[in-house]
């Protein structure tokens, strides 16, 4: 295919070049932005009078019949073209004459690709709200299902004190939708239209972005054009907003594979989230949890990746930027398989409530109660926590629990040990005696479910 670009050089680049010079492969997904952008490009042309009515309305008919040919399959993308952008231009030129050149007058590669990158990702944005919905959903509906199952919660991987499984599992439904307010925050900075800046000085031409940027559904303008074709901080921003997301949903994955374990079994797995071994047939493998705890330091990679490349550019463009292309979408498409996946994973899995109890119950994950029973009797904090410690100390060398330790040997440690003792270290106690705001309550699980019901 010709160089649009040809005239100061023949355009006659080597065959190495070309390739690596290529960005269809990776940008050709652009193709519908691209085609919108063009659309109102050339209606705020025609506004302005920069071009006649008619040429509008020729460029306008050839790009939506452009737009339907791909979208209908016969229009194939030709990778041999430099750029989605150049192969659009091109096949409008040959479909319309040369009334398709002027599509592009008072716009640039630059601004044009800047647009493309702000329009795709801005889609991708609201995509991305949907899908952290789901998961949010997924993650409430677990925990309404299993809103009284009892667990021990855990510091250091120890058994720390008695929780409810519910109480649990919503914690990342607090994270996610952290994230999701990350993302619609970076949307706003997305939203912000970069048409019009050219390659990086604006133009002579007497434009109206604004014009443009509201027939493209932008809150604004770029104010500075060389800013607006030389900067990605959104796409940086958004892959920062997607390595927290991964590395929220794979703190619950890394959860999820121990959970599933031999050793713990609290949870089982759908087989259809799961894999066998190829030597063991014993083996039911939660790979899929796995994955997604893999595929979060791809995403990293991918942030790392734009970071970089960026470090060092000098304003205004460098081709160094298109390089930002293939980390995004590696993220973007990395994240969104991630997260399709959780709500139906979570939604199939079993809790397995006899096994969470029988764990809750070895531990001495109650002895913080123990602790907080003669605080109640009138014993300063200090001196009752070293008394809990002796008690637990005596217990695990006689191979005895809090629950069945004689009240005679308590009262040996502290004559305010009473016959209520029993009751107020029972486990289930201890969880529904968490009343503070948050804390794992049923009544705070109930109205932590309430209020992620509102907020999705």
């Amino acid at each position: 295919m010709a160089k649009m670009w040809a005239g100061r050089s023949a355009g006659n680049t080597a065959a190495l070049a070309d390739e690596l010079n290529s960005s269809i492969g990776v940008d050709c997904r652009m193709y519908k932005q691209d085609i919108t952008g063009s659309i109102a490009h050339a209606k705020m042309l025609s506004k302005q009078g920069i071009i006649k009515e008619d040429e509008m309305e020729k460029i306008v008919a050839g790009l939506e019949e452009i737009l339907s040919d791909i979208e209908n399959g016969t229009l194939p993308i030709d990778m041999s073209a430099e750029d989605i952008h150049m192969f659009v231009e091109a096949e409008l030129t040959e479909r319309i004459g040369d009334c398709g050149k002027k599509v592009h007058t008072a716009r640039s590669r630059n601004d044009q690709v800047a647009l493309d990158v702000r329009m795709y990702l801005r889609d991708e944005a609201d995509e991305f709200i949907g899908l952290l919905n789901k998961v949010i959903e997924a993650i409430a509906t677990v925990a309404e299902k299993n809103s009284s199952v009892i667990m021990p919660g855990y510091t250091h991987l120890q058994r720390a004190q008695p929780i409810l499984f519910s109480h649990h599992i919503l914690a990342y439904a607090q994270m996610l939708l952290r994230d999701k307010a990350r993302i619609i925050d970076a949307r706003k900075r997305i939203n912000v239209s970069p048409i019009g800046s050219c390659a990086l000085a604006g133009t002579t031409y007497e434009t109206d972005r604004d014009y443009e940027a509201e027939l493209l559904g932008f809150s604004g303008v770029c104010l500075n054009s060389i800013d607006g074709v030389s900067d990605r901080d959104f796409c940086i921003e958004f892959l920062s907003d997607l390595s927290l997301i991964m590395m929220h949903i794979s703190r619950m994955a890394e959860e999820l594979v121990l959970w599933s374990s031999w050793e713990f079994k609290f949870i089982e797995f759908s087989d259809a989230y799961t894999t066998g071994s190829s030597i063991m047939p014993q083996k039911k493998n939660p790979d899929m949890a796995e994955l997604i705890r893999g595929k979060t330091g791809r995403v990293y990679g991918d942030l790392t990746t734009l970071l970089t490349v960026f470090k060092g550019t000098p304003l205004a463009y460098n081709k160094d930027m298109q390089e930002d292309k293939e980390a995004l979408f590696d993220g973007l498409d990395t994240t969104k398989l991630c997260l399709r996946i959780l709500p139906d994973m979570l939604l199939t899995m079993k809790v397995n409530e006899k096994k969470m109890l029988a764990a809750a119950g070895e531990g001495f994950i109650n002895a913080t109660d123990l602790a907080d029973y003669l605080v109640v009797k009138g014993m300063p904090f200090r001196d009752a926590y070293k008394i809990s410690g002796k008690i637990v100390a005596e217990c695990i060398e006689k191979g005895l629990i809090l629950e069945n330790y004689p009240l005679e040997s308590y009262k040996a440690h502290s004559a305010l040990f009473g016959e209520d003792l029993y009751e107020a270290i029972n486990l289930k106690t201890c969880v529904e005696k968490r009343i503070s705001k948050g804390g794992t309550s049923l009544a705070s699980v109930m109205e932590q479910i309430q209020f992620i019901k509102e907020n999705v």
